[in-house]
């Protein structure tokens, strides 16, 4: 029987950061399309943030100057700028305000430490019995034991959860330890899968709510 369901954070619970956006970023900061992304995320750097061995501070100490800032007040107005335009999936929240109370939820997320303060900002901490962060823990999915931490926090078996991710690796590691897995495209294809895999393995049906919508 489901028991639990642990969602992934980055644009899953938050909404996917539209392509148009990141190309105002670029155009603005002098960088050929494309560039942020590998600058930020492909670095060693964040490598390091995501596990605690840095600080989100250090990071953007280190990355403001390859990507084009140049001084801490430029480095501080961009970062803002790029939390500040961070949003909720508001689909995904829907499907989570209809789990809560039938099931345990929680977050499995590779994410700079701190992820738990960012949901109570957003007003969706009271949701989750077990916010598990990469930079708050020292490991990062795909590693086994960022699952197996999360389940002991909830007191679940690997068979009663369902982990949900947009990174399809992340999704396979978690199927390798016993749990069922969907791999995260649209909310609505989220509600369907969910629905199917509630009824097949014997967990509370979905609260009766809104349909998703992509």
């Amino acid at each position: 029987m489901i028991k639990a369901i642990l969602f992934d954070f980055g644009r899953v619970i938050s909404a996917p950061k539209p392509a148009a956006l990141f190309r105002s970023y670029e155009e603005e900061l002098g960088l050929a399309a494309g560039q942020l992304n590998r600058i930020m995320f492909g670095s060693k750097v964040w490598e390091e943030v995501l596990v605690g061995r840095k600080t989100s501070d250090q990071y953007w100490r280190e990355i403001g100057p390859l990507i084009g800032l140049h001084s801490p007040e430029e480095i501080h107005t961009f970062r803002r700028r790029y939390h500040e335009d961070e949003a909720i999936n508001e689909p995904v929240l829907e499907l989570i305000q209809r789990l809560h109370g039938t099931h345990k939820l929680g977050v499995v997320s590779n994410c700079p430490a701190g992820l738990a303060q960012w949901l109570a900002e957003w007003h969706m901490l009271k949701f989750f019995d077990a916010v598990v962060c990469s930079g708050d823990e020292g490991i990062a999915k795909p590693d086994p034991a960022i699952f197996e931490l999360a389940l002991q926090r909830l007191g679940v078996r690997p068979k009663e959860a369902i982990f949900i991710d947009d990174t399809l690796g992340h999704v396979q590691a978690a199927r390798a330890l016993g749990l069922h897995g969907i791999h995260f495209t649209t909310a609505r294809k989220l509600e369907a899968e969910l629905e199917h895999l509630l009824a097949a393995q014997g967990g509370l049906p979905l609260a009766e709510g809104p349909a998703a919508t992509p």
